[in-house]
């Protein structure tokens, strides 16, 4: 059982990536979750560590949530950035996706405006693009890797895969909601103030994961289907989740993962 609430009466999202198997494999609804394999991770059960060591003390910290991002495979893990911070120019060796989960965020080309993404904005970073990183306030993004280890390296390595670099404001996602889509289930119980809606962010290389954030009403209590693997991230508000193997329930907070 997932349900979402907020103090502040303001919706949630949630960043779910999941393996794409079967053609409408993904479905929110409302109802129970069967599952009995649930991995969870509090935000306030996240080990914290230098994400760039050789800054000292100047580095972001990092953590992870899944996955291993000085390994050789996929990883998520959230970054936290003190107010002020500005990053010299730079490059990864990889492509990064990141979410913004608190705070304010800027990320582009170094001769750029300042564009302050706030929770819920999304962009892209290609491998080898010189950029910088910047925070306003004290700041947590999500970020996604398809392949590590995760470097940070010196602009004067710059190199062009040919990808191009994306910023979206929280603003300007469309969202889609039950009459939009069948990975929405329709109809709703009266004490919901609407539905769940969803907008799709990337399928990373045309590949098979898919990942979208869904915003949930106020009060909600369902559940999420899929046919496949699943991992999620809460960007905001406050998410209940109960799994049918008889765990207790476990509050989530942004950042928390499962």
């Amino acid at each position: 059982m997932i349900t979402i609430s907020d103090r502040n009466k303001e919706i949630g999202f949630l960043l779910v990536s999941i393996i794409y198997l079967l053609t409408n494999s993904f479905q929110v609804a409302q109802g129970q979750v069967v599952d009995s394999e649930t991995e969870i991770v509090l935000a306030s059960e996240v080990s914290w560590k230098k994400l760039n060591p050789k800054r000292g003390n100047k580095s972001p910290q990092a953590g992870t949530l899944w996955g291993d991002r000085n390994g050789a495979g996929a990883t998520g893990f959230l970054v936290k950035f003190v107010d002020g911070f500005s990053s010299p120019p730079h490059i990864h060796n990889v492509t990064y996706r990141g979410v913004v989960i608190s705070g304010l965020v800027h990320n582009d080309d170094p001769e750029a405006s300042l564009l302050w993404m706030p929770p819920g904005s999304y962009w892209s970073q290609p491998a080898g693009e010189s950029h910088i990183t910047s925070s306003k306030g004290s700041s947590i993004a999500y970020i996604e890797i398809d392949s590590g280890p995760y470097l940070v390296l010196p602009a004067s390595n710059a190199f062009d895969k040919g990808e191009r670099p994306m910023n979206v404001d929280r603003s300007n996602i469309l969202w889609l909601s039950d009459s939009d889509t069948n990975w929405i289930e329709s109809g709703t119980d009266s004490f919901m103030d609407g539905v769940p809606k969803l907008t799709f962010l990337w399928r990373p290389g045309g590949g098979n994961v898919i990942s979208a954030l869904i915003k949930f009403p106020n009060g909600f209590e369902g559940k999420i289907r899929t046919a496949s693997s699943l991992r999620a991230v809460l960007v905001d508000g406050e998410l209940g989740l109960l799994t049918s193997a008889g765990s207790k329930g476990k509050k989530l907070t942004p950042g928390s993962y499962f």
